[in-house]
């Protein structure tokens, strides 16, 4: 009996002393695993140092929202290839390869469209594959315990991205003297085809931190021209020289709406979006003289009221002008009436006339006979 004790306890201390060193090579590969991919990407930031950032303190901001659409040729750079082909991808699928190996992460679109790029907002990859049906493996490695995704080419709904939300932030930094735009977040739209309707729904999957994808998208070349097949352009510059077409949905106020609210109309829609686009024209010319943007807005609107002033005083002048002209003319037809109507009594009384000088030689002959 008491040998079993003996051996029961020197059988759970060598129990105790293999279990930490079993689970430590479990916990090194990943510490490794870990410490590979932030490499890579400390040695891809490194190479590819991608566009510039936000400045810090700056005194004037504009954050403005676009939707470009991948069927305009402008955008096709971002489009094509639809399917990868060698070392060639288009935007979605570099982002949804970068989302697979875990590189980047990826943050939840939330209902009022705002882009929450915080660690509480996160989304999984397995939650965005799941959310949109988009079709994987799950298979195991003899090597470890856990398993990995597997998604074939043809599965990445890569064709079905019609659409991308872009998150532009104009600035003017104070200190450098420097007027431009940066881009903060993408948001993918896939437009899905529903089975008893001919329409595709758009669906925002997710936001991505442009700086955490910049880069990549600075080692990923893309053809910019239909008339040169040469990939000699990069991602990342095709976006920092806002070479992409995108109208304008919404920009940020302090009652968070966007344009189609308060635009019911299509033709309201573009008066409002080329409003905007022309406050960042004007603000730029002016940027040396005032540095807000009210007193921009407000010498152009009182241009426009002094014009409308203009206007309106030139033509009571030229309508007062008419009104004096056409006194005269109504004097001479009166005139004319007047002359016309002695013209006819004159004319009758020498039609009488006539009538009696011809009448008077007949008598006349008359008595002679007798």
């Amino acid at each position: 009996m008491m040998k079993r004790k003996i051996i029961i306890a020197v059988g759970v201390t060598m129990l105790l002393g293999i279990l930490p060193t079993w689970a430590q090579p479990r916990a090194r590969a990943a510490q490794e695993e870990n410490k590979s991919a932030n490499e890579l990407s400390i040695r891809a930031q490194t190479r590819y140092p991608g566009s510039k950032s936000l400045p810090q303190d700056v005194v004037w901001t504009r954050e403005i929202y676009r939707t470009l659409d991948m069927t305009k040729e402008e955008n096709g750079a971002l489009y094509y290839p639809v399917e990868p082909m060698g070392d060639r991808m288009n935007l979605f699928s570099l982002i949804f390869k970068l989302l697979g190996q875990k590189k980047i992460p990826a943050y939840e679109y939330t209902l009022d469209g705002a882009e929450r790029l915080t660690a509480d907002n996160e989304i999984k990859f397995k939650d965005v594959l799941d959310r949109f049906s988009i079709y994987y493996e799950q298979r195991k490695l003899k090597d470890r315990r856990d398993s990995v995704l597997v998604i074939e080419n043809s599965d990445i709904p890569s064709g079905d991205i019609l659409s991308y939300f872009v998150k532009e932030v104009w600035y003017f930094d104070q200190r450098s003297s420097t007027y431009g735009s940066v881009i903060t977040a993408l948001c993918p739209v896939y437009h899905r085809s529903e089975d008893f309707s001919s329409e595709r729904v758009k669906l925002p999957m997710f936001w991505v931190n442009y700086k955490d994808i910049a880069p990549y998208l600075n080692g990923a070349m893309v053809m910019a021209s239909n008339f040169n097949n040469v990939a000699n352009r990069s991602m990342d510059d095709f976006f920092v020289t806002r070479q992409y077409n995108g109208e304008i949905y919404k920009t940020t106020n302090l009652q968070n709406r966007p344009l189609a609210e308060y635009c019911k109309t299509d033709s309201a829609m573009m008066k409002e979006q080329k409003r905007i686009e022309t406050e960042l024209v004007s603000f730029e010319k002016h940027l040396y003289g005032s540095d807000t943007l009210s007193t921009v807005v407000k010498p152009a609107i009182k241009e426009k009221v002094s014009a409308k002033k203009t206007a309106k005083a030139a033509a009571e002048e030229t309508a007062v002008e008419q009104e004096a002209a056409a006194q005269p003319e109504e004097t001479v037809k009166t005139n004319s009436k007047k002359k016309g109507r002695e013209k006819t009594t004159s004319t009758s009384s020498a039609r009488q006339g006539s009538k009696r000088e011809a009448a008077a030689p007949k008598a006349s002959v008359r008595r002679q006979r007798r």
